[in-house]
């Protein structure tokens, strides 16, 4: 009987890898700790390897699909982002590419909202005074740390939420946004979308919610909205989507959320922007060129920019769902199964 031979990157928990330890002909190479591999650990057990099962910072190219040879089969990654595969050397070779998309959605529209009432609030501000001691020695005047108020005061002006890029992420947080009086939404989206599709459903969605919800150019969305969320794809056609000339665009008032790549917006453009009170401030849970972001980035700096660090999806349940996901992807993909979740490796590459 032939036997496969799965790599993973990480322990990524019992369920996930009681998958693939349940399937007899499947031998498991685990690099059982937390932080990432070595490289040289990685090249060295992709030899003969059928699948691998890897995360966002392991990187996935023709050195490593070299490594593992030809049996290769599938690449699982517990990630909805794949900007860490090679898809041009994927694509040459026919190999599989599974992710976790939509079992994220409801974490990662909880947190945006988090950081767009923190950023709006000067939470990051304020719990830095706590933090530093200097509460005590704070003097309270009417309007200490004041900031824009997301929700709508009764007889105050009408409020607008933006978002670059509407699928499912986008819609489950305008949901959770509709209670706090926002009117209408205006959202900018890929021109690959099939448009007549999306006004039916953005009518069906508005009509739910009572709301009225518009498909508008970025520079609307930039002009318009209170809030502007940031959910669309990574790649080549949103690098620094978010520039100078989009942040000039918005209101003083408004605040901007990234809970997308990092590198949809020009973290120096941003800096400025909040240095010299173009916007009034960002919740940024991913910025460009993370992880390594250190004290003296020009963001972690800027008093009203709220940095976390990537955790976006960071619930127990969405982790334990997206490693099952991950585990269930690699597995089928060795066995000749559809995934669960596959991308079209060469709609990307064509």
């Amino acid at each position: 009987m032939s036997r496969f031979k799965v790599v993973v990157t990480r322990n990524i928990g019992p369920d996930a890898l009681g998958i693939i330890r349940a399937c007899n002909d499947i031998d498991m190479v685990l690099w059982n700790h937390d932080e990432r591999p070595e490289r040289e650990w990685v090249l060295r057990n992709a030899q003969g390897a059928h699948g691998f099962l890897v995360l966002m910072s392991d990187k996935v190219n023709d050195e490593l699909l070299d490594a593992a040879g030809p049996q290769l089969r599938v690449v699982s990654t517990m990630s909805v982002g794949f900007e860490h595969c090679d898809l041009r050397a994927l694509a040459k070779r026919d190999l599989l590419l599974g992710h976790t998309p939509d079992v994220l959605t409801d974490a990662v529209a909880d947190i945006g909202v988090m950081l767009a009432l923190m950023a709006s609030r000067n939470a990051g501000q304020g719990h830095k005074i706590v933090l530093d001691g200097q509460w005590p020695k704070m003097v309270w005047a009417p309007f200490t740390l004041c900031g824009p108020q997301i929700s709508t005061l009764s007889g105050a002006g009408r409020r607008t939420v933006g978002f670059v890029g509407f699928g499912r992420i986008a819609q489950a947080t305008l949901k959770r946004l509709v209670p706090f009086g926002f009117q209408s939404c205006l959202y900018a989206g890929s021109k690959r979308q099939n448009q007549d599709a999306n006004r039916e459903r953005d009518v069906e969605l508005g009509s739910q919610l009572g709301i009225v919800i518009e498909r508008v150019d970025l520079e609307e969305v930039a002009k318009a909205s209170d809030v502007v969320f940031l959910l669309c794809p990574g790649g080549e056609e949103t690098h620094h989507l978010v520039s100078e000339s989009f942040l000039r665009k918005m209101k003083r008032t408004a605040v901007l959320v990234n809970v997308s790549r990092g590198t949809v917006v020009d973290s120096n453009a941003l800096a400025k922007a909040l240095k010299e009170e173009w916007i009034w401030g960002a919740g940024l849970d991913v910025v460009e060129g993370e992880p390594d972001i250190g004290q003296d980035h020009p963001l972690v700096k800027e008093p009203r920019a709220v940095v976390i660090p990537h955790m976006g999806s960071g619930t127990h349940e969405t982790r334990t769902e997206m490693a099952k996901l991950a585990a269930m992807n690699v597995v089928n993909g060795i066995y000749g199964r559809p995934l669960l979740a596959g991308v079209d490796v060469k709609r990307y590459v064509d």
